[in-house]
């Protein structure tokens, strides 16, 4: 009997911690924020409310290195070309706060979208894939795997 509790105990813990490898990630893909000692990988959609409000959270942290993948929705039509707006500026950092602050939502057409952009957006689709994300936010921290934005679940896995 305590083996099968202790078995239970253990699938129902192993169940709230998915576990990741994120070493075959190419990270020079990604737009990396911050140089702090704790690394984020992030699944992001420039027009998810959540991914939006764990940027937010995320800007509250100096300890980090997040690197962000876009994975644009269907459902957000802008998506698309915002991360592509994105990913063909000089200083990617500061176009992804800048579109993740909502300034630009009204924007019709994005200028300065380049070639390098448009395809540096198709390989980081192409690790969303892989990695097998199908919703946004996303996150790889420290091994695991949170989806959504869950604030507990990422103060855990990062430390406060």
């Amino acid at each position: 009997m305590k083996n099968i509790i202790l078995l239970l105990l253990f699938l129902a813990i192993a169940a709230g911690y998915h576990r990741a490898d994120a070493s075959d990630i190419d990270l020079s893909k990604a737009v990396t924020i911050g140089n702090g000692p704790k690394t984020v990988i992030e699944f992001t959609d420039p027009d998810c409310p959540f991914c939006r409000k764990a940027s937010k959270y995320f800007e509250g942290r100096n300890d980090l290195t997040r690197h962000v993948f876009f994975f644009p929705l269907p459902r957000h039509p802008k998506a698309k070309e915002k991360a592509q707006y994105i990913l063909s500026q000089v200083d990617r950092a500061k176009a992804y706060h800048v579109v993740m602050s909502g300034i630009l939502d009204t924007v019709q057409k994005f200028e300065g979208i380049t070639p390098n952009g448009i395809k540096l957006q198709e390989e980081q689709l192409a690790i969303v894939k892989k990695q097998k994300v199908n919703s946004t936010p996303t996150f790889l921290i420290n091994g695991r795997i949170i989806v959504g934005f869950d604030q507990k679940k990422i103060e855990e896995a990062l430390g406060k």
